[in-house]
């Protein structure tokens, strides 16, 4: 993925942050200053900040065997106790020691992983539909395509200096589960091979924008001439006065819809004009003789006849210190088999014959059950720095209420907690979302937490009241037994005077 030369710096910059690091444990640098410089390895302090956070970058969400087996040896070396499976598709680490951090950054390149740009003011974490390459029903594999960007991105990430960060995804047509439609960069593949473009799109507290069409039938080969013209805009249109308006969202108000898209496509013209970044690129088949057939709710019937994708959910994507080690032994002697991180936190081992699939089925039977227990939750507040709320205790008590009422599969959707107004679980995207915050009760500030309701990959949720933390597992419940005849999806469609009513009782 990256040359030499690249490599030689990519490793003096380790040996730099090993210095800074263990400069900000001793009070040499303060927090603000660190952020500034540790973001762009992957790393962040936690909220203890003799604890650290440490994000491996896996374009597409591609755990392959050789890096489950890196996960599984780093966590035994290490004593690593917390990970976590993120909504950007990646895994992080957390609880490190000072010293912990840069070794295991170093240690990763031999699994051809590379933390940097993990945060900060750079070119995130590339994702792509996590069943890429063997859905039922995707127009094709986009995945060498999320591969080939994140090279091109790591290659030039030294040399750009952007207001804020770039988050890009690619659809492999299937559904949009990745969120294309509003990221700062999204690609959807069409039937007919070409990539539809998006641009400024997000989520946030301020201005949730959907992204703006650019291009509706863009040649793969160009792909990097797209990449290039988005950096080369934001660039040159980003706001770097204020922080708070730097995303490539703004650039719709700045600029309007229509000017945003001639100064980008004047910049992707530029970018084909000088040459240099075609890519002549294709999917590689899945060839594998199935062996047996399975009929389970977490074995996904694949593309390729006899051949199966596990998912496996652990709640609140925390993923257990053991399972690693489980997989990989369990994977290791199974040919083409890989692991895909998911942008809700499930992780989906794919290209699995029948007798395979019954395997993996037995070591991943401790996760979630039922849809309301595959909702999302971000790190939360006892752990991360920005947090306001605690998303996973939230959760944990969510779920042991919901399963200790009995609320039938599929009375409750899954939600999307996020501890703060960053939307790392996307909550406006969920059909139930929690945005942490505080409410005045009985004059007093108390945990709560803003509701939004019906949100999907194609449209944001509405806010819908204020409610309090203590008071969310009893609205759940309630929503639950409302819907428990119909099921969710219809209940909440037909019956809204209902739904608001529930929810105004507690909002």
């Amino acid at each position: 993925m990256v040359d030499q030369k690249w490599l030689e710096t990519y490793q003096s910059e380790i040996r730099e942050f090993s210095d800074k690091i263990a400069s900000f444990a001793q009070g040499g640098i303060d927090q603000k200053a660190y952020k500034g410089y540790s973001g762009g390895m992957g790393s962040y302090a936690q909220r203890d900040q003799s604890k650290h956070m440490l994000r491996l970058r896996l374009p597409g969400g591609r755990l392959t065997l050789e890096r489950l087996k890196f996960l599984a040896e780093t966590v035994e070396n290490w004593g690593v106790d917390r990970l976590k499976l993120t909504t950007c598709e990646t895994i992080q680490l957390h609880d490190l020691a000072p010293e912990q951090v840069p070794a295991i950054m170093e240690a990763a390149v031999s699994a051809g992983i590379y933390t940097k740009g993990g945060g900060g003011d750079n070119p995130r974490n590339v994702i792509s539909s996590p069943l890429s390459g063997v859905q039922i029903g995707e127009a094709f594999d986009v995945n060498p395509w999320a591969e080939a960007v994140t090279a091109y991105l790591l290659s030039i990430c030294r040399e750009i200096h952007m207001p804020r960060k770039l988050k890009i995804a690619f659809s492999n047509g299937a559904d949009d589960s990745v969120h294309s439609a509003f990221r700062d960069m999204g690609f959807q593949a069409n039937p007919d091979g070409t990539f539809s473009v998006r641009i400024a799109g997000g989520l946030g507290a301020a201005r949730p924008s959907m992204g703006v069409l650019v291009e509706e039938s863009a040649d793969p080969k160009d792909i990097l001439c797209y990449v290039k013209a988005m950096v080369d805009t934001f660039c040159q249109h980003g706001n770097y006065e204020n922080r708070a308006k730097a995303r490539t969202r703004y650039m719709q108000d700045s600029l309007g819809p229509d000017g945003l898209k001639d100064a980008y496509l004047a910049n992707f013209a530029a970018a084909k004009s000088a040459g240099g970044l075609e890519l002549d690129l294709k999917p590689a088949a899945v060839e594998k003789a199935p062996d047996g057939s399975i009929s389970h709710k977490r074995a996904i019937p694949q593309k390729q006849a006899g051949l199966y994708a596990v998912s496996y959910h652990p709640i609140g994507g925390g993923l257990p210190v053991s399972k690693p080690a489980e997989l990989y032994g369990v994977l290791k002697d199974m040919p083409l088999t890989e692991c895909r991180v998911t942008p809700d936190e499930t992780l989906y081992i794919i290209n699995l014959t029948g007798r395979e699939a019954e395997k993996v089925l037995a070591v991943t039977g401790d996760g979630a059950e039922t849809v309301f227990e595959h909702s999302v939750a971000c790190i939360g507040a006892t752990v991360c720095q920005q947090g306001v709320r605690d998303s996973q205790e939230l959760l944990q008590a969510a779920v042991s209420a919901v399963r200790e009422a009995g609320i039938p599969d599929g009375a409750l959707p899954r939600i999307c907690i996020s501890g703060c107004p960053s939307s790392c679980a996307a909550h406006q995207a969920g059909e139930i979302g929690f945005q942490g915050g505080v409410k005045l009760s009985d004059g007093k500030p108390q945990p709560a937490f803003r509701m939004f309701l019906g949100g999907s990959n194609t449209a944001f949720g509405e806010p819908a009241g204020v409610i309090l933390e203590k008071d969310i597992p009893a609205l759940l419940i309630e929503l639950g037994r409302a819907a428990s005849a119909e099921g969710w999806s219809s209940w909440s469609a037909s019956h809204q005077t209902e739904l608001n009513g529930i929810i105004s009782k507690y909002a």
